[in-house]
């Protein structure tokens, strides 16, 4: 019998390539995505093709919005049962000097980021309690361990999500249930496309590994810590940086 797990922001970049990774080992999708429909359609269309065994669904939803994560947590248990995988991985960036943020700069961030983690895990947690089992994977970033200068707000979020991830780990761990994080450096997402081609090369030159991250990194630390060989692993937060803050 497949797996089941929920992926949140599947259409681009490293929730894409999460998706797809998840797909190829047997586990039946549910994915959300805010605005990219044509892209998600395209990728069930693709993953029907290549993998027919396995359930994809899709789900257009703001993970900020509890109402509507918790609408399609009631779809997706309907359809699978259970949820043995959770990947919390929605998220949004600004960069801009702290001076120049407004309150609802705040506020989007923090309801994107850390409430979202929210409104995606706790609708699913009864079903997962229930089951003595799960997996929840939140997808951090070594902004929210090191900080960064101009990303204030995001940095703010992403360390509230460890955070959360921590206290979780310790509430959850009597019901095998294992809480991790991933918190990947530079990665070539569309998210970083912001920085500037100077920005980036200084990064990789500061890299013992000598080069930026793909999602594909990402995606299989991901399957890693939602895996059984990741049994005895939580409270913890696995950098995919490639040393660059050693």
């Amino acid at each position: 019998m497949n797996k089941n797990v929920f992926i949140t922001g599947g259409t681009r970049g490293i929730g894409k390539k999460t998706v797809e990774l998840f797909a190829s080992k047997g586990f039946n999708i549910a994915f959300t995505y805010l605005k990219s429909e044509e892209k998600a359609k395209d990728l069930i269309i693709e993953l029907n093709k290549k993998y027919p065994n396995s359930i994809v669904q899709s789900f257009k939803a703001d993970v900020a919005s509890f109402s509507q994560m918790q609408n399609v947590a009631n779809s997706v248990l309907s359809t699978f049962g259970k949820i043995d995988v959770i990947v919390a991985n929605a998220g949004t960036s600004k960069i801009a000097p702290f001076i120049d943020l407004t309150e609802n700069d705040y506020d989007e961030m923090l309801n994107t980021n850390l409430k979202g983690i929210f409104n995606t895990i706790k609708p699913f947690l009864p079903s997962m309690i229930d089951q003595k089992s799960g997996k929840i994977v939140f997808v951090s970033s070594i902004w929210g361990l090191n900080g960064s200068s101009c990303e204030s707000l995001y940095c703010a979020s992403k360390a509230g999500q460890i955070g959360l991830m921590k206290s979780l780990a310790k509430e959850l761990g009597p019901s095998n249930i294992n809480v991790n994080c991933v918190c990947p450096g530079l990665i070539d997402t569309d998210m970083n496309s912001e920085l500037s081609k100077e920005e980036k090369q200084q990064i990789i030159d500061e890299t013992p590994l000598g080069r930026i991250g793909y999602p594909s990194d990402v995606a299989n630390a991901i399957y890693f810590l939602s895996s059984e060989d990741a049994s005895f692993i939580t409270g913890q937060c696995l950098t995919i940086d490639g040393g660059w803050i050693n």
